[in-house]
């Protein structure tokens, strides 16, 4: 892998600047941009970008702090997912928050100096889902760090200006850079998912979403939260977080099919737990964080009949359902993609009013330079210490100064 420290790579030309308009930051940094830039599969190099000219209701941001999300590190490891594919260079990077550096002649919402978090997907505003209140779902969308477009790993991004939500005071950057996850939790348990409080959820999958599906979950009132994984370790920080139960899977049995095994993995955890079809035992609202074949398989037989079934972990596509519970127990079964109209603006003020605690699911930061390092962490979901991964934050450029 081959990783370049910042070079002068190009001359930012002065007139794309308006230093007067600037968030006071270091003078040495008023003429560049500097971004990790994915170039090829395992091949990423720091590289100067011309500082992006805003105009109309858009913003410039210096980027403070970004998390690392499962999706940057497809894309550098494996150079896709799914059918979106690396095929030019890009800057990786999309969960951040930043100061606000410039406006545009028409925003009004956010001023020079303001700290926010960004919402990395700018929609046209105009197609049917953009009007329909889904504008997660634009075939327009230019999200960051998804082919063809650059993220947020450098000095500056450029976006929108709605798409740039002040942070309260007692907010910090850290947590802004958490929200984006965090509004894939909200999207799945509240948007979708419609859960009330006093209603039960069974959770499958405790890594960094399936946590905050938790967390939103808790936040919001519900009167049971089971947290499924394979992985103790991780059932442990799930209970001692936002988590009422937990369950452990069953082991396979050699030969067994998947469809046999989720079956009887059902059985054994409806019966541990004391889970029924109808009723006051019964789950209202079933998350799938995992993308586990077994585990949508097994969930379809744990959720109420009548129940809600979100789909927000990535998996392999191409699965094996019994259509016969679908059918018999009127699932609703929904997928998750991202975030939408709504989920921003609630999971800050959730974070805001104390209702849910980011802090402990950040469990590694990096300096800007040290990038490629946090990557690595990420993808082994361990640092060079042993210490276990849940979350890695990459200081932005200046931060590393401050």
């Amino acid at each position: 892998m081959s990783v370049n420290k910042i070079d002068a790579l190009q001359e930012v030309p002065q007139f794309l600047l308006t230093p007067t308009a600037l968030h006071p930051i270091h003078s040495s940094h008023m003429s560049d941009n500097p971004s990790f830039v994915l170039r090829g599969v395992e091949d990423v190099v720091y590289e100067q970008r011309p500082i992006p000219e805003v105009s109309g209701d858009e913003v410039l941001v210096a980027v403070k702090k970004t998390g690392i999300c499962g999706s940057d590190v497809h894309y550098l490891f494996e150079g896709r997912i799914g059918d979106f594919v690396v095929e030019n260079p890009m800057v990786l990077g999309h969960e951040s928050s930043g100061i606000v550096a410039k406006v545009g002649p028409k925003v009004k919402n956010v001023k020079v100096g303001d700290r926010v978090a960004m919402e990395p997907g700018a929609t046209c505003r105009v197609c049917d889902s953009c009007k329909s209140g889904r504008y997660e779902l634009c075939p327009d969308i230019v999200f960051a760090a998804t082919p063809p477009y650059d993220g947020t790993l450098g000095r500056y991004y450029r976006l929108p200006a709605d798409l740039a939500y002040p942070l309260p005071e007692n907010v910090s950057l850290e947590d802004g850079a958490m929200m984006e996850p965090l509004a894939v939790g909200v999207h799945s348990v509240s948007n979708l998912g419609g859960l009330k409080a006093a209603q039960s959820i069974a959770i499958f999958g405790c890594g960094p979403v399936g946590l905050l599906c938790m967390a939103v979950a808790k936040a919001l009132g519900a009167s049971r939260i089971i947290a499924v994984d394979i992985v103790p370790a991780r059932l442990e920080f799930a209970k001692k977080y936002a988590a009422t139960e937990t369950y452990l899977p069953l082991k396979p049995e050699e030969g067994e099919s998947r469809p046999d095994y989720s079956r009887r993995n059902a059985a054994n955890m409806k019966s541990v737990l004391g889970i029924e079809d109808r009723g006051k035992k019964s789950i209202d609202l079933v998350i799938d964080a995992s993308g586990a074949e077994v585990s949508i398989q097994t969930a379809f037989y744990v959720v109420k009949s009548g129940g809600t079934f979100v789909q927000v972990g990535m998996g392999n596509p191409n699965v094996t359902l019994n259509l016969g519970l679908l059918m018999t127990k009127e699932l609703n079964y929904k997928g998750s993609f991202r975030y939408g109209p709504g989920d921003y603006p609630l999971a800050i003020s959730l974070v805001a009013n104390g209702k849910i605690d980011l802090k402990p699911l950040v469990t590694h930061r990096f300096k800007f330079n040290d990038a490629i390092t946090a990557f690595n962490a990420t993808r082994k979901g361990k640092s060079e210490d042993g210490k276990g991964v849940i979350k890695v934050i990459i200081n932005g450029p200046d931060a590393d100064d401050e």
